[in-house]
């Protein structure tokens, strides 16, 4: 019983560690399909370099105007989690720079 005991507790600790790794971002999200063409092509130059864990953020007000646009990413990093928050706060602060109105969403390619 006392064996028993522990394998249940051990896998309902991993059913909860798994649930919790597949949660979703707290962060807003954009496909990588709806980004402006620009956006898109930078994206998938920074791709060949990026791991499982890298992420991105976008932010544009305009799909023409190349200087109504951001990218930002966060390539070399071991967590998820890490990678959005870096890629969001490097996009917040160009996004302030250039003035762009719309929000940073983290890019998910779906």
């Amino acid at each position: 019983m006392h064996f028993r005991l522990d394998r249940w507790t051990l896998g309902l600790t991993l059913t909860v560690a798994a649930a919790m790794a597949c949660a979703s971002s707290p962060y807003p999200t954009v496909k990588l399909k709806d980004l402006p063409q620009c956006l898109r092509n930078e994206y998938l130059q920074q791709k060949p370099q990026m791991n499982k864990e890298s992420r991105c953020a976008a932010t544009y007000d305009s799909h023409n105007q190349a200087d109504k646009m951001n990218l930002m990413c966060s390539i070399y990093i071991r967590m998820a989690a890490e990678g959005e928050r870096r890629a969001m706060h490097y996009c917040e602060e160009k996004r302030t720079e250039l003035k762009i109105q719309a929000p940073c969403r983290i890019v998910v390619e779906e």
